[in-house]
């Protein structure tokens, strides 16, 4: 039976101290009356608990670990070159894509369930119908002051006539209700 302290069996690892500590909050490390690490046993435990969705990332980890402290001063490897993890990376990548689309759609049922977001078709048809009320208002003014410009010769007194007439038409299409302009909804005054 090897036994190391703490601070060794991180060190040996290569993990750092507080991870070591992690290991033994969780009931991971096998530690001796003393106090130390079991190293057989502890490395047995780790083993047995490890997630098996988490071996390309430790497989990456390891060897992000051994080119930081082995391979960096022995040589590099060979561009392409399949490392222990890389079979994993595509499920990884596509597990999560998955997740951020997951999360796309739980954020817009959480909008439409605030009423902070709205159906596109009703946005569309509500706005043509306030287009179309608009629309209709501003139409409406040569007929309604075409017998006042017929009669005015002065530029300047047919031109506030026409801005006068315009404004109260744009007016009116602003403040209409919008049960007027096609909605469900109901203003207030």
């Amino acid at each position: 039976m090897t036994t190391l302290s703490k601070s060794e069996y991180a060190a040996s690892k290569g993990w750092s101290r507080p991870y070591v500590s992690k290991l033994a909050k969780n009931g991971r490390l096998v530690l001796t009356s003393e106090g130390l690490v079991d190293v057989e046993a502890t490395e047995a435990r780790i083993h047995a608990t490890a997630d098996p969705s988490k071996i390309g990332v430790a497989s990456r980890h390891a060897a992000a670990r051994s080119d930081r402290d082995v391979h960096r001063h022995t040589g590099a490897r060979a561009p392409g070159e399949a490392g222990d993890g890389e079979e994993y990376a595509g499920y990884q990548s596509a597990r999560a894509r998955r997740e951020n689309h997951l999360a796309d759609l739980a954020e817009i049922e959480l909008l439409k369930a605030r009423d902070a977001l709205l159906e596109r078709p009703a946005v569309e048809a509500t706005a043509m119908e306030c287009g179309r009320a608009t629309r209709d208002q501003v139409l409406g003014v040569p007929r309604q002051i075409a017998n006042e410009l017929a009669a005015l010769t002065d530029p300047w007194e047919i031109e506030n006539k026409l801005t006068t007439a315009l404004r109260k038409a744009l007016e009116a299409a602003a403040n209409q209700p919008a049960t007027e302009a096609g909605t469900d909804q109901t203003t207030t005054d």
